[in-house]
């Protein structure tokens, strides 16, 4: 038992009297441990929750208690109103919408989230009541606070009416009411809006109501038109809304108001209302260009967002109106001025990143019409834009030098990703105007780059060439004729700045697939990229840029080999570069190597690789510590991302697809796969590094993967180490288990099984990581949730590749299914996943694999008490399918057995669970064994029978599933 306080909790009988509640808040909000704050916090939901708070919630509303208890007691009567209204006899309605209306009139002129939370309680009473128990609840609201009396003046009634009136639409959006009842209510306060909207216009056009009054109107007509709302009757009020957005005080109001009555989906049904909507908007030019003069960047920010909300929501409706082109289009250009709205985002403005979106939409509804239509559309719109290109590239230009370097992290990253933005722009806006936009980009950079006689910045020249970049890294561009001609101004251009020195390289890289078709061009480039890799600030883009060139122009860069070879092995020695680009440097010159003539590569990798093999023998006498750890593992990862990319085996099929002469590479020597005489020469090596670090998983896992990555690139080339790995991996295995050995025998398993040769080994292997596996499983598997999903996943493999494996006497079939049965009830998903891929993979070998239909025939009703429970409650909903997938398994290849089964383990009183009645256990019996065939149809059974297991058949949660 806790105490809390002096209030002793137990979890049978809790004390929930008005002073309990008052210390609770107390301790809640005046207690300095957090225990303690957590603690009550828990008794005050129960409290809410409980039957007693009809009682104490009244007291706390007493107004000589602090806002905090009144709160609280409003809130409880929300909790209660809104969530257990079933619980509240109809008799009790009226009293309790009399007292709420009283509390209300009282709190109108005291604590504002006080009468807030009431309001929010009377709301949802009205929702739980109309139409049938309360059908006029809107007029009787106006009626009741329009009402002198109770010492309340008139602007206080007027306030608590417009708050209670702005919650009840805001209520019914988070409200819990049944499917059926949300439609009948919306259709009710469709109809109340008759009532609202007099008032509201009233209230607004009265030149003597008080700002704070018309505020709160704009807030009501915010969240009533969110009720899809008809534009047309709500027009009066929006034009209403445009002229209070000269009032600094009502600007923002105004602004949410008409944004979100434009954006309504069924407001394009009213033409003529938008029409005169436009005119409103290009009305507002004035405003705008004064604010953006004056820097008000949140008046500038509020006209844009009107602006594009009518533009977004409603491009396709107002280019329709054809003889109304000439407005829609000072529209698009009011847009367009905020496109390119002075400043640097996100420093000096926030406003244009909004338009972007509408550029995208107003290209598509444009796109969507009939090939004439479509014609006389571009002749006006195509002009349009190639100057929203211009505007674009110069919002992406970078600051000066000086500014950029007082700019916080937060705001570089903020800018690099509005960048970004323009990018999938720009790259979206070339579907429109075609190669044209590529001559205009090459000309504006050729003027730039030849003019000696007036020196631009060098930002011109990047956000040009970023423009270039952004097309050419989604789009082919092997038909342009200008890209020649890029690539010959790219050596011209003075890189004398980081950022433009990143984006050349990104430039290149994007043209990689283009000079892979014109390799003659390779000379004029590849020195640039090459200088740039000694940079450590230009590391990512010069890299990546490289492994592009090495993985497109393979078959071209024999002559350039030697020489990328040593500039890179210079920067990996020299440690420029962070790891992950050293290990993309790697993968590069795997791509580069392939290529190559097997002597060749044999002496390109000792000169590459020699000087980490010396590292890895002096760390290997080491003794382990954490600095000599991370040295290996780094070694070891350069291994691993060479040899996933060091190919041989695709010389012949690719070097025909290469434009250049079809001089194809005479095919690789029979001799071993240079990895393969690499893999051998350090395997001693290796061995000795494992000994000492085999407790540590990572430098196991770094160990792991560089075979891994081999035998995936490799395949049958790799065969010669097939059995010296196999036997490292069952010594590594048997002394320390670990998932990724398991991970990489899996691997072994599914190229190596069905070969003759290599069955022995493989076989050992197999039998000696499941036997070193049940004996985890005899100590307790729960601490090695990894080992138990690698192993599920390598049994699942041997089943599919070769099943002969489960003939050998030394596989312990029957401890291996049981094993199943454990992992399936583990709580991390990915292990039951595994574990159901391994049942799956299993039951259709019954008909095939006599040790495998032995063990289920005697144990198979207790893989289905297993599933029965998971479905009943015990795993989570996510996993569902899975388990149907093994249900559906047993039914088509133990169909007998399952019939039997499924009818003694539903026996059972409360299995699976305490929710279901016989019947429906019936019902899911019949269901199950009724689809033989259909898999998705026992998907759908499972999941139904799971909702009513866990008690949540026709809930909300129930129509996310």
């Amino acid at each position: 038992m806790e105490t809390f306080g002096r209030i002793a909790i137990t979890p049978d009988a809790l004390d929930f009297t008005v002073e309990n509640v008052e210390k609770g808040l107390h301790q809640l909000y005046y207690d300095p441990n957090i225990e303690n704050k957590n603690l009550a916090q828990k008794w005050l939901m129960q409290a809410q929750v409980s039957p007693q708070a009809w009682q104490f919630c009244w007291a706390l509303l007493s107004p000589d208690k602090v806002p905090e208890i009144q709160y609280f007691g409003a809130s409880a009567l929300h909790t209660k109103i809104s969530r257990y209204w079933s619980d509240i006899p109809s008799d009790q309605y009226e009293t309790l919408k009399t007292q709420l209306f009283s509390q209300i009139a009282c709190f109108s002129s005291g604590s504002k989230m006080v009468l807030t939370r009431l309001c929010v309680a009377l709301a949802s009473l009205a929702l739980n009541t109309m139409p049938e128990v309360w059908p006029g609840a809107v007029p009787e609201m106006v009626r009741v606070f329009q009402e002198e009396g109770g010492g309340v003046d008139g602007r206080a009634r007027c306030l608590a009416l417009l708050e209670l009136l702005t919650v009840l639409p805001e209520e019914f959006q988070t409200s819990r009411l049944p499917q059926y009842r949300k439609g009948q209510v919306r259709g009710a306060l469709g109809r109340e809006w008759g009532s609202v909207c007099p008032l509201l216009q009233q209230l607004l056009r009265r030149g003597d109501s008080p700002g704070a009054v018309k505020a709160r109107v704009l807030r009501c007509l915010s969240s009533w038109v969110l009720l899809d709302v008809p534009l047309s009757e709500s027009e009066g009020l929006v034009e209403d809304c445009f002229t209070a957005l000269p009032d600094p005080e009502l600007f923002d109001s105004a602004v949410e108001a008409i944004v979100n009555a434009i954006s309504q989906p069924d407001s394009q049904r009213y033409v003529n209302t938008l029409l005169k909507l436009v005119t409103q908007v290009l009305s507002l030019q004035e405003q705008l260009r004064e604010a953006v003069q004056n820097g008000d960047m949140e008046t500038s920010h509020g006209i844009c967002r009107i602006a594009v909300a009518l533009g977004e929501n409603h491009s396709k409706a107002l280019l329709e109106q054809v003889e109304h082109w000439q407005s829609f289009l000072a529209l698009v250009n009011i847009i367009m001025f905020c496109t390119g709205i002075p400043g640097h985002y996100p420093v000096n403005e926030t406003t244009s990143s909004l338009t972007l979106t509408f550029w995208y939409t107003l290209q598509d509804d444009i796109m969507s019409f009939d090939s004439e239509r479509q014609a006389v559309y571009l002749q006006v719109y195509r002009p349009v834009y190639f100057q929203l290109v211009d505007v674009l590239l110069h919002k992406a230009q970078f600051p000066s030098d000086q500014e950029y370097a007082s700019w916080s992290s937060d705001e570089k990253e903020q800018f690099r990703i509005y960048r970004v933005d323009i990018s999938d722009t720009l790259m979206y806006v070339y579907e429109m105007l075609g190669a044209e936009l590529l001559s205009n980009l090459y000309e504006k950079l050729g003027r730039i780059l030849t003019n000696t006689e007036q020196a631009l910045s060098w930002q011109h020249t990047e956000a040009l060439l970023y423009g270039f970049q952004s097309i050419a890294e989604t789009i082919d561009v092997n038909y342009s004729d200008v890209i020649p001609g890029l690539i010959g101004l790219i050596p011209r251009i003075n890189i004398n700045n980081v950022q433009l020195a990143d984006t050349v390289m990104f430039t290149i890289g994007a043209l990689a697939e283009w000079l892979a078709d014109h390799p003659v061009m390779l000379s004029s480039v590849l020195p640039l990229v090459l200088q740039a890799l000694g940079n450590p600030d230009l590391s990512i883009s010069s890299v990546s840029t490289l492994k592009k060139i090495c993985r497109e122009c393979k078959y071209d860069l024999p002559p350039y080999a030697s020489n990328i070879v040593a500039v890179s092995r210079e920067v990996l020695i020299k440690q420029i570069h962070k790891t992950s680009q050293c290990m993309w440097l790697m993968q590069a010159l795997g791509f580069l190597l392939s290529a190559l003539p097997v002597e060749e590569i044999l002496r390109n990798l000792h000169s590459l690789i020699t000087p980490y093999i010396q590292q890895l023998e002096k760390l290997a006498d080491e003794t382990p510590n954490p600095s000599n750890k991370l040295a290996i593992i780094h070694i070891l990862g350069l291994l691993s991302n060479l040899f996933t990319t060091l190919d041989i085996s695709k010389q012949e099929d690719e070097s025909g697809e290469s434009t250049a002469p079809p001089v194809k590479p005479a095919p690789p020597p029979p001799g071993p796969n240079p990895v393969v005489v690499v893999l051998q020469q350090v395997f001693a090596l290796i061995q000795t590094v494992l000994s000492k670090w085999l407790n540590d998983s990572q430098v196991v896992e770094a160990v792991c993967a560089i075979f891994e990555k081999s035998v995936k690139t490799l395949l049958h080339d790799f065969a010669p180490m097939v059995s010296q790995l196999s036997e490292m991996l069952g010594q590594m295995y048997s002394t320390i288990p670990q998932a990724s050995a398991l991970d990489l025998t899996r691997q072994m398993v599914h190229i190596f099984a069905s070969e003759t040769d290599h069955f022995p080994p493989i076989k050992a292997l197999f039998e000696l990581v499941t036997s070193v596996t049940l004996s985890i499983f005899q100590q307790g598997p729960r601490d090695h949730p990894d080992i138990v999903d690698s192993f599920m996943q390598l049994q699942a493999q041997a089943l599919k590749r070769k099943p002969d494996l489960f003939l050998s006497e030394s596989l312990d079939v029957k401890a291996v299914f049981h094993c199943g049965v454990m992992s399936l009830k583990f709580p991390e998903a990915p292990t039951v996943k595994s574990t159901c891929l391994f049942f799956t993979e299993l039951l259709p070998r019954c008909s095939d694999v006599p040790p495998v239909a032995r063990v289920v025939q005697e144990n198979g009703k207790l893989l289905l008490q297993a599933v029965l429970e998971a479905i009943g409650g015990g795993s989570s909903r996510s996993l569902m399918e899975q388990f149907a997938e093994v249900l559906f398994s047993l039914n088509k290849h133990c169909f007998p057995l399952l019939t039997m089964w499924l009818k003694e383990a539903l026996q059972a009183q409360g299995f699976p669970s305490t929710r279901v009645t016989t019947e429906q256990k019936d019902t899911f019996t019949q269901q199950i064994l009724r689809e033989r065939v259909n898999k998705r149809r026992v998907k759908d059974i499972v999941k139904e029978f799971t909702l009513v297991c866990r008690g949540l058949n026709g809930t909300e949660y129930a129509a996310e599933y």
